[in-house]
């Protein structure tokens, strides 16, 4: 189902203490209780699962030399997100801000509690919040590899099932947003994903 950088990435070799296990272990247990599902590779998975699983696989090939902060950052950045859905703000622009930022906060804290209670003291609690709040992005490079794979994640198992949603003119507009938070490298890699040609044809054009 997974790549092996994916299965991996709970349990790279430099990173196995057990407060790193267990909190994983909490991250993987909450977001298999999201009730939506996703259909990936022919199965069906728990959304935020899938989604968490799917952005420490891509860590794991952008920054394979990346800290325990980043590694749990990657795992819940976006932990219980079902809990606050989209159609509690209003469908504007300013509505999606306010949405993402409060699911910025619901995630840190939630997270902040399985690792306070894994064993981690307030340094990587700092660390993994300011990873999920992008606050030195793009400056840090762990942010941005952070961004990278959660826009990745975003394009190979969200984008098309948007397709039938959005008109073109949408669909490009979202996209260039998606791409311009990526680095050079990522967007490369976004080109050769096993998209569609209809979804790999809309990349192009919102690379320009």
């Amino acid at each position: 189902m997974f790549s092996e950088a994916a299965k991996e990435a709970a349990r790279a070799p430099n990173m196995r203490s057990d407060p790193f296990e267990s909190a994983i272990r909490r991250f993987d247990e909450e977001n298999r209780r999201d009730p939506r599902t996703a259909e990936f590779d022919g199965q069906s998975h728990p959304r935020e699962y899938l989604h968490a699983i799917k952005v420490s696989g891509w860590i794991e090939k952008l920054a394979p030399a990346a800290s325990a902060e980043l590694r749990l950052a990657a795992r819940c950045n976006a932990l219980r997100r079902w809990e606050i859905p989209r159609d509690t703000y209003p469908k504007t622009t300013a509505g999606y801000h306010r949405w993402r930022k409060a699911l910025q906060a619901f995630h840190a804290k939630a997270a902040s509690d399985i690792l306070r209670d894994a064993g981690f003291g307030d340094d990587v609690l700092a660390k993994v919040e300011a990873l999920i709040f992008m606050k030195n992005f793009p400056a840090d490079p762990e942010a941005q590899a952070l961004e990278d794979a959660d826009c990745l994640t975003f394009l190979e198992t969200k984008f098309h099932a948007y397709l039938s949603e959005w008109d073109e003119p949408k669909t490009v507009r979202i996209l260039k947003g998606t791409l311009g938070k990526m680095s050079e490298r990522a967007r490369k890699i976004a080109l050769d994903l096993p998209l569609s040609e209809a979804g790999q044809a809309l990349i192009r054009k919102a690379l320009g």
